[in-house]
């Protein structure tokens, strides 16, 4: 498998599904370009890889549409010597996206099988500047703090505390947050002690679960 397969599918993809929607960072869409979103779905989903539609992944997880991941990528504004914090590595396809673009990236993941397929899967592109974590995502990680962006692939009815606390001056942190059932894909900019936030639209997420997700929440 090389990034070469099914490269005519990713560049309609980019072109009728990203870039057509309003996506400009040229780092994104040659990312969302390069990267074999089908690399990182199980069959017999991977024939759906190119449409702008999730898909299953196992475990109960999913592998965001192809337009969501563009726009939360673009949204945190990154630049080659970031560090990036991804809460929810799935089978690894946002990590592989952000690697194109920034130094680093951990991602932190609940579910040990999932861990291990994103594992599999960026090994099997060689990709060497994404560091998988196995646990509570909401938690952070504070041996790396703190993160030039933050984002958070799974629904939270609030951003957790601790990523905030672990989020840089200056930081970038991307989430959908609200219900189990729609979120709002807010994006939180901090300077010193201040979090401002700005919205972009109704999102759909499995939720997060952990001590400061879904788990610990009366929500």
């Amino acid at each position: 498998m090389t990034t070469k397969d099914r490269e005519d599918e990713r560049r309609r993809m980019v072109e009728l599904q990203i870039k057509a929607r309003g996506i400009r960072d040229p780092r994104v869409l040659a990312a969302m370009q390069v990267v074999p979103r089908h690399f990182f779905i199980p069959p017999p989903y991977d024939r759906a890889a190119y449409e702008d539609s999730p898909l299953p992944i196992g475990s109960g997880q999913t592998i965001s549409q192809p337009f969501i991941v563009a726009l939360m990528t673009e949204l945190l504004e990154l630049s080659p010597a970031d560090t990036v914090l991804e809460i929810g590595a799935g089978s690894g396809y946002q990590a592989a996206v952000l690697a194109r673009i920034a130094q680093h990236i951990v991602t932190i993941e609940r579910v040990s099988s999932v861990a291990a397929l994103a594992k599999k899967n960026l090994s099997g592109l060689a990709i060497k500047n994404v560091e998988i974590i196995e646990g509570d995502g909401t938690l952070g990680y504070p041996q790396k703090a703190p993160f030039d962006a933050i984002i958070i692939t799974a629904a939270t009815p609030e951003i957790p505390q601790p990523l905030l606390d672990q989020l840089k001056d200056g930081g970038r942190l991307v989430a959908p947050v609200g219900g189990r059932e729609i979120q709002e894909l807010t994006k939180i900019v901090r300077a010193g002690k201040t979090f401002t936030r700005s919205y972009h639209g109704g999102v759909r997420f499995v939720p997060l679960i952990g001590k400061h997700g879904w788990e610990g929440s009366s929500a």
